[in-house]
């Protein structure tokens, strides 16, 4: 926009215990005036406890284009899966 404001993406957490979840992105010219924006437009009828707000630029983002190559390393890693582990006999499930 040429008005001077930004893009932040907000995120807000709907309640105490649950994490924080992308809800949309907001124009403002500093961080205070992005939090005060985002609260009226994203919680207007009391769904959150929390809001961060992030300038869209600062959001580093793996690409889907880019899906296989770059979530492949980690298929190889098998103690990152539960059949890596033996439950002992003593456990009972």
């Amino acid at each position: 926009m040429s008005d001077g404001s930004l893009l932040w993406e907000v995120f807000v957490r709907p309640r105490r215990g649950l994490a924080h979840t992308h809800v949309g992105s907001i124009h403002a010219a500093d961080a205070e005036l992005a939090l005060r924006n985002a609260r009226d437009v994203y919680t207007r009828r009391g769904e959150g406890v929390s809001i961060w707000v992030v300038p869209s630029g600062a959001v580093t983002a793996s690409s889907p284009d880019e899906q296989d190559s770059f979530f492949e390393p980690a298929g190889d890693k098998v103690y990152r899966h539960p059949t890596f582990y033996e439950v002992p006999d003593e456990l009972q499930l």
